[in-house]
């Protein structure tokens, strides 16, 4: 009988045991129970997900590969498919930046070239807390030093991404990585074991005894003893990837392969559990044919380790030599450690005796799936009150003028070119719009178009109302990626939360996936895969609800790409979008008056579709030559970011006032830095204008012309008021070195 002490060690629960037992027929022993563990875990089951993730749209004309599968896949023309899907690492990265950060790269690498595509771009999507942290710049060093690392070694260009400051993910930071591929949509490969007596291959590193139990641990909170789970962190080699990727991508080439999947979280156990149940078989293995690093290791270690580049394949029978060739041509040995079974079992044997018998589906399919009780949070009601009119005026001294140049210089939003100017963007010669400049843009070779891709999410906004927030976030991502005129096609997600086990959190993630839902239907952008992050949580103290959405839009012309810079001295300035002043949970209120309240914008999705088809149209046209979506610090942000990069060129803009507060100055803050959703700053040719407002016309898109670029100065004017008035060099120089400026600090 298995003990209470060792059922909470590895994360189960009693009644959690019992299932296992009723499986079984029998007690467990250990390496079952292991298995059953990180099967079952969090991480690995989506146990409590599960079934509001089954709400989201998952189909469409152009997709390809739906949720299940190592990742997602949409159709792009010309007979290709974009291969794509974001994860995260972070509970790893929290325990040991570099190797955290680095591994999570590995591993959404291994997932794209598994499905048969080749891996092209990465993003990421990151969270800390305050910079002004020791720690936190620390934990920023390792977490970018291991992204750049990996994936500069490995030859695949970081194109873009984003990092937020936040104080809630001082003791969890968040660490998402993207990552798409090209592939024919005939070569598809999928995680499939079938056809009896198929052998069951194991290809890559050797194994060792790093990242057992890393599906477990990512399935926990941290507490004051997390500094020992530093032994569940995985050690990445992206030169021994490479020669995987090369490989893996070379045997699919010969029609001798069945199915493929990476050793990912639960390593060996999940791979071959998955694959059997996909296929409808069983698989039987033996361990003590499994390459080894390190001497002793038992069936339970290496059924659980999760050491990094290791793959499990499947060959057709009578076509394992041409499977052996290919492998031993890159210095890497394919190696048979068992075969496919008519009997749906999981067989683990070591030195031909069975060590673990187990029912795939019971730790697939037949996982436990958790419907957890809800509560609205009771921090809500209070957190969402925010009178405007009542407002504190901020000091005295602090100018629209002043408060622009310190938004630009707060961390979240200032530049980030201090963390990608270490990562490769060039590497494979296919990027066309460099990192900060708008969405990452990169060319589809042999062909004239190019895919855009953008991850987004604001944790805040969900804070405050979770459903909005992530609609909100889906919005921005597409919005983003019509930005530089691709016609957004497919989203996968990464839903990072606290402990589900708690009413309020489970009802912010289930709030959070009705929001992507409603965002995604209406903006025509199935979800084909992601992933859940949940346990997100330190000492009881969760961090803001966090789902990161990553989209992936076509773009038919790769030379009609629009970025975020002005252009041409003299170009009109033309507002997509109505501004109504809204500060809920904007980065003016927590700079300017330390709070994190209100509501988030408001969001049409009819409008905000309209707008993303007008400006996929627009860029078609040529008819703008830039083009910049509001959000983060509101329209005056978007408008200087616009003249950044630019040389100094500056613009001049007049806006309309807002009436939300007594005070004159709020009001002002209100025009400027409100954060009024599905808004676009473009900047067209004067004599293209009218053409431009027509169009927007009759796609009821409200549109103004508000300003024309020129000088070396940022004028704003709010309601005929000049309010801002600062050149282009002060404003950038504040942009441009807030974050290097913190990191110096640490040695002044």
């Amino acid at each position: 009988m298995i003990d209470q002490q060792t059922l909470e060690r590895h994360g189960l629960k009693p009644d959690e045991y019992d299932r296992i037992v009723g499986f079984l027929g029998r007690e467990p022993n250990i390496t079952e129970l292991g298995i059953f563990s990180v099967m079952w875990s969090e991480h690995c089951s989506y146990k409590s997900s599960r079934v509001h993730l089954k709400t989201l749209p998952t189909d469409g004309p152009q997709v390809l590969q739906g949720p299940g599968e190592n990742a997602g896949a949409i159709a792009i023309g010309e007979g290709l498919a974009a291969v794509f899907k974001i994860e995260s690492h972070n509970h790893p990265s929290f325990i040991e930046p570099y190797q955290g950060a680095a591994t999570g790269v590995g591993g959404i690498i291994r997932d794209i070239f598994t499905m048969g595509a080749r891996p092209i771009a990465l993003l990421n999507s990151l969270r800390f807390g305050s910079l002004d942290e020791p720690a936190m710049r620390r934990l920023l060093e390792g977490v970018v030093a291991g992204i750049a690392g990996y994936g500069n070694s490995i030859g695949i260009p970081t194109v873009g991404g984003e990092i937020v400051f936040e104080p809630s993910y001082s003791g969890n930071p968040l660490v998402n990585v993207f990552c798409l591929g090209i592939a024919k949509a005939t070569d598809i490969i999928k995680g499939v074991a079938s056809g009896v007596g198929n052998g069951v291959y194991y290809v890559g590193a050797k194994t060792g005894r790093d990242g057992i139990h890393g599906a477990t641990m990512a399935s926990a909170e941290f507490d004051e003893k997390s500094a020992e789970k530093r032994p569940a962190v995985q050690v990445g080699d992206p030169f021994m990837e490479k020669l995987l990727l090369e490989a893996c991508l070379e045997v699919m080439k010969t029609d001798a392969l069945v199915g493929l999947q990476d050793m990912g979280a639960a390593g060996l156990t999940c791979s071959t559990t998955e694959m059997g149940s996909r296929g409808g078989a069983g698989v039987e293995i033996d361990v003590s044919l499994v390459p080894q690093r390190e001497s002793g290791m038992t069936p339970y270690e290496i059924m659980l380790s999760e050491s990094q580049e290791r793959m499990l394949l499947v060959a057709k029978q009578g076509r394992e030599a041409e499977i052996e060739r290919v492998f031993e041509k890159w210095d890497l040995h394919a190696v048979r450690i068992g075969q496919v079974t008519s009997d749906g079992l999981l067989r683990v044997k070591d030195k031909g005796a069975v060590v673990a018998e187990i029912p795939n589906r019971a730790l697939t399919d037949e996982a436990p799936v958790y419907r957890r009780p809800m509560e609205t949070p009771k921090y809500l009601a209070e957190a969402q009150a925010l009178d405007l009119a009542s407002l504190a005026p901020a000091s005295p001294q602090l100018t629209a003028r002043d408060t622009l140049v310190a938004l630009l210089g707060s961390p979240t939003i200032a530049s980030k070119q201090w963390a990608y100017r270490q990562y490769d963007h060039m590497v494979q010669t296919n990027t066309i719009s460099l990192p900060g400049m708008g969405s990452g843009v990169l060319r589809i070779k042999g062909t004239e178009r190019a895919l855009a891709m953008s991850v987004d999410g604001n944790g805040r906004y969900c804070y405050l109302d979770p459903r909005r927030g992530a609609s909100l976030a889906v919005a921005e991502a597409a919005r983003n990626v019509a930005c530089a005129g691709a016609r957004p096609l497919g989203a996968t997600n990464c839903l990072n939360f606290g402990n589900p086990e708690r009413p309020a959190i489970m009802w912010q993630f289930a709030k959070a996936v009705e929001g992507i839902g409603e965002a995604c239907r209406a903006l025509g952008v199935p979800i084909t895969g992601g992933n859940v992050s949940l346990y997100n949580e330190t000492d009881g103290r969760a961090i803001y609800p966090t789902p990161v959405i990553g989209v992936v839009g076509i773009l038919e012309h790769a030379d009609r790409v629009l970025e975020r810079r002005f252009k041409v001295s003299g170009d009109v300035i033309i507002l997509f979008g109505e501004g109504r002043g809204e500060l809920g949970g904007s980065e003016y209120l927590k700079l300017a008056h330390g709070l994190v309240r209100g509501v988030p914008p408001a969001l049409d999705l009819g409008r905000e579709r309209a707008l993303q088809d007008l400006l996929v149209g627009l860029g078609a046209d040529g008819l703008v030559r830039s083009a910049h979506d509001c959000s983060d610090g509101g329209l005056a942000v978007t408008v200087a970011e616009c003249a950044f990069g630019t040389g100094g060129m500056g613009a001049e803009i007049s806006i309309e006032g807002v009436e939300v507060a007594r005070d004159p100055r709020t009001n002002e803050a209100a025009a400027l830095f409100g954060e009024s959703a599905s808004r676009v700053v473009v900047s067209v040719q004067s004599d293209r204008v009218t053409e431009v407002l027509q169009r927007a016309s009759a796609l009821r898109v409200p549109a103004r012309v508000i300003g024309e670029t020129g000088g070396n100065r940022l004028r704003m004017a709010v309601a005929g008021k000049v309010v801002v008035d600062v050149s282009v060099d002060e404003a950038e120089r504040a942009w441009s070195t807030a974050i290097e400026t913190r990191f110096a600090k640490k040695v002044a």
